[in-house]
């Protein structure tokens, strides 16, 4: 089982692999801004699973979590710093290797990051897809490296 640097190596190839597909393909091409903010949640998804442990991992996770919530209270966007804060809390909810290491949890627990932007400002679902994809191509990264699927 890999550390946190093999799940964030893992995260960034497989990351870069989808996206050097879609990009190849024509399907999707991404603006530099977007590429930088799928890279960013494709290496925190790669990181989630294990964020239920005290490691490396956690660390790097909440302080970038800490970092984007504060930011969202300077600039006044209560809603979607209250709403990070909240979905923050979910992984303390079981134990290692538990619910956080299963298939179902790699497509659920980015949803938020699709369903909010929708709900809240009217974004449309298409425009949305390409965050929730790359959170779950991060996750899926790091569930193929630990070989956990319950």
């Amino acid at each position: 089982m890999p550390g946190y640097k093999g799940h964030l190596v893992g995260g960034a190839l497989t990351g870069a692999a989808v996206l050097g597909g879609l990009i190849w393909s024509g399907t999707y091409v991404p603006d530099m801004p977007q590429m930088a903010v799928l890279g960013a949640l494709v290496l925190l998804g790669s990181l989630f699973p294990d964020v239920d442990t005290d490691s490396r991992g956690q660390h790097i996770f909440y302080l970038t979590l800490a970092v984007l919530d504060f930011a969202l209270i300077v600039q006044g966007h209560y809603k979607w710093a209250a709403v990070l804060g909240f979905a923050a809390m979910f992984p303390a909810i079981g134990s290692h290797r538990g619910w956080t290491h299963t298939w179902w949890a790699m497509l659920l627990i980015p949803l938020p990051l699709a369903l909010f932007p929708i709900w809240l400002y009217g974004a449309s679902p298409r425009s949305m897809a390409p965050f929730y994809g790359a959170a779950v191509v991060g996750y899926f990264s790091h569930l193929m490296l630990d070989r956990k699927w319950s």
